[in-house]
């Protein structure tokens, strides 16, 4: 997507901080109203979320005179949503037959454990799009909001930290200079200890909700239930599979060739995956429009908050790894991960005077300066599962669970009752180790 190709930032701009209003308002919309009134956030988000974003737009034309940046979002989210969405449509065209109903605390580690591996090959939401559905599909009737956010945690998230292609802030980072191999060689144990320690927090919370639907099963029906509808494994759709590595093999390509692959791919999958493939994954474009919708007012009303961080990092005293890791992640939670990525590592070259356009610059810094690029990255990715809005896949997976009836949290039960719990002393754990 745009976000991860070249230069993100138009120089000089330096909106006013109460600029950022709109997008705080956006957040709390997100947050707060459908938990009041699901019914008319649903009827009325779309409003919401354009009218905060022409506020901002408006903003940079008329008073910052900056129509370039607002053309620059623009097409930063129109490359975000057909990136988005081809993986979307072709996922949908991949059914994973699984047995309903059939999954074991100890099976759903197993499998989020392959989906993570899985991420670092075809990316966090190529990964996502096409295994949610079976996973929710695996676990049938005992399906809890925390196989959703575990989910997001896992594959959505931590799981992309070890090559480029897995995480859009690695992948921006792969283009301006870092090697493809060093995200393996300096992440892996971060990767390693941070994955291993939510899938431990997983197994247990599974194991009690496993053995909780157990005994009420028992109790209701005076037996076990039967938990296996006897389907094999297996898959159907494999010249998706082909489709998938086309949108993947696209992003190395310079725009507008990109996007002109992906939505040909996508466009393919959609006219010639059989109906029934669509039918078995209940495959529809609701989820995708929700996400297009919502993402559009947050890639305008974050325009300030960005600008403003790019201005005004290098002044923030900012400047051990400690300190990297907290604020590129704090701000990764609730703005896109990849260009405060990019602003954190372009704040670490401007303590020695460089810049992310000079790739000597880059060749220094991973010399000199490893530990606080390690921390950026680290950061930027980890805390993208900290809510809903911290990584593209995260509302999406959500959207996927909402379709299949599936009660996913609101954002602050998200945020409070999963993440601050269970992902906080992770992420606490990982920074000490």
């Amino acid at each position: 997507m745009k976000t991860i190709f070249p230069s993100l930032f138009l120089a000089g701009i330096d909106p006013a901080p109460w600029s950022i209003i709109p997008f705080a308002a956006l957040l709390t919309a997100i947050a707060v109203w459908p938990f009041l009134n699901r019914h008319t956030w649903e009827r009325h988000y779309r409003t919401v979320s354009f009218g905060l974003g022409l506020l901002t737009a408006v903003y940079y034309f008329a008073v910052l005179h900056a129509a370039g940046r607002v053309v620059h979002a623009l097409e930063e989210y129109a490359s975000f949503i057909v990136l988005i969405g081809s993986l979307f449509v072709i996922a949908g065209g991949i059914h994973v037959r699984t047995g309903r109903g059939g999954a074991t605390p100890l099976g759903n580690v197993v499998f989020l454990a392959l989906g993570s591996l899985l991420a670092n090959l075809i990316g966090t939401t190529g990964a996502s799009m096409v295994l949610i559905r079976p996973w929710l599909r695996w676990n049938g009737d005992r399906v809890a909001p925390h196989h959703v956010v575990f989910f997001i945690f896992t594959v959505a998230n931590i799981g992309g930290c070890l090559t480029p292609v897995g995480d859009p802030p690695l992948f921006l980072g792969y283009l301006k200079g870092i090697p493809f191999f060093w995200t393996c060689a300096h992440l892996y144990a971060a990767w390693a200890l941070g994955l291993g320690a939510v899938l431990a927090i997983f197994y247990v919370l599974d194991l009690l909700h496993f053995r909780d639907k157990t005994v009420r099963d028992k109790t209701v029906a005076g037996a076990a239930p039967e938990i296996a509808d006897g389907e094999r494994w297996g898959l159907t759709g494999w010249p998706n599979l082909f489709l998938l590595a086309t949108v993947l093999g696209a992003l190395f390509l310079p725009s507008p060739w990109r996007e002109l692959a992906m939505v040909t791919a996508a466009a393919a999958s959609f006219r010639f995956t059989p109906r029934p493939i669509h039918e078995a994954n209940a495959f529809n474009l609701e989820p995708m429009a929700e996400v297009a919708w919502l993402f559009a007012g947050i890639f305008l009303t974050m325009m300030p908050a960005l600008d403003l961080l790019e201005r005004h990092a290098a002044g923030l005293g900012i400047d051990t790894p400690g300190k990297f890791y907290w604020m590129a992640g704090s701000l990764s939670a609730v703005l896109d991960n990849a260009p405060t990525y990019l602003a954190f590592l372009a704040a670490c070259l401007g303590l020695r005077g460089g810049s992310t356009e000079v790739p000597a610059n880059i060749a220094a810094a991973l010399a000199g300066q490893s530990e606080l690029v390690t921390a950026i990255s680290v950061g930027a990715v980890f805390f993208g599962a900290m809510t809903y809005i911290g990584n593209g896949p995260n509302f999406m997976v959500k959207a996927v669970a909402e379709q299949a009836g599936i009660r996913a949290p609101g954002f602050f039960g998200y945020l409070f009752k999963y993440a601050v719990p269970y992902l906080l002393p992770v992420l606490f754990l990982v920074y000490w180790v």
